[in-house]
């Protein structure tokens, strides 16, 4: 028995196990095919009335686990954080785009979110940490001026850093690959899993491959029932133009590989630490 802060009933036809049926909800609204209770909401299940005294409708039988959907919030990051280390993917909300992350060590887990959103294996997937300081777990940082990291991050960047000998990420994630995308969204939700999971985690894009990128959980309803939890941070401001990704793996250069939503915030960082835009020559 899963206990499901949204009902997901229409979306999982794969799913019918006997359970209560909610006839009547008084003061909840549809978010897609799916009813929420907000607290002090009527409830009718079956012949028996309820009152919804937080942000769920009702337990749910759900046979094999997958589709669950719960509020970003702290009450759900234990929850979201022991999925990951059983080499789960679930869905979360950055400061940016939904994105689909899983343990960044675990080639199995990694390899399930290719296979969702049908994301060709030569394209490679983003790390996320929970904070600045552990960057230098996973790459090489100390060619950059001090202080550069932290006045980037936490934000809607995405820093290419090279892996080094000494990172701890599996050989195995982006292969062939010597350089590492990383976020530290500002997030909460998302960055206390990181910590939790005593890892990195992977991290991309929330969508098929191809289509436009989430900014709330309803464009991505389609890939619901293959993803173990999907957390719920409402509307997201930032638009579909996702992080803004900065090359910093060579010494006194960035180059801005995708402008992203704070390309010129960036720009003006980076140079105020005296590094000068890597221009490709022909």
């Amino acid at each position: 028995m899963l206990n499901l802060s949204l009902r997901v009933v229409d979306r999982l036809p794969f799913v019918n196990p006997p359970r209560p049926q909610l006839t009547s909800l008084k003061g909840g609204i549809k978010h897609g095919g799916v009813s929420v209770a907000p607290s002090g909401c009527r409830l009718q299940v079956g012949g028996r009335r309820i009152k919804a005294r937080s942000l769920k409708v009702y337990n749910v039988c759900i046979g094999n686990g997958v589709g669950v959907i719960h509020p970003a919030t702290e009450d759900y990051a234990d929850e979201a954080v022991e999925a990951v280390k059983a080499g789960k993917v679930i869905a979360v909300p950055t400061d940016t785009l939904y994105g689909l992350a899983c343990d960044a060590c675990s080639l199995e887990a990694v390899n399930r979110i290719y296979e969702i959103k049908g994301r060709a294996q030569s394209k490679p997937i983003a790390i996320c940490v929970g904070d600045v300081s552990d960057i230098q777990r996973f790459a090489v940082t100390d060619h950059l001026p001090v202080g550069l990291l932290k006045s980037l991050l936490p934000g809607p960047v995405t820093v290419v850093l090279r892996r080094g000998d000494l990172s701890i990420l599996e050989k195995t994630l982006n292969p062939g690959i010597d350089s590492i995308g990383v976020r530290v969204p500002d997030c909460k939700f998302i960055r206390a899993i990181a910590r939790g999971s005593g890892s990195a985690l992977a991290l991309t894009s929330a969508n098929l491959s191809g289509e436009p990128s989430s900014v709330c959980t309803k464009d991505f309803e389609k890939m619901w029932h293959q993803i173990a939890y999907v957390y719920d941070g409402g509307l997201l401001p930032a638009g579909r133009a996702g992080s803004t990704i900065v090359d910093l793996s060579n010494p006194g250069t960035y180059k801005i590989v995708r402008p992203g939503s704070a390309e010129k915030e960036t720009v003006a960082i980076v140079e105020s630490y005296s590094l000068v835009q890597r221009l490709e020559v022909p």
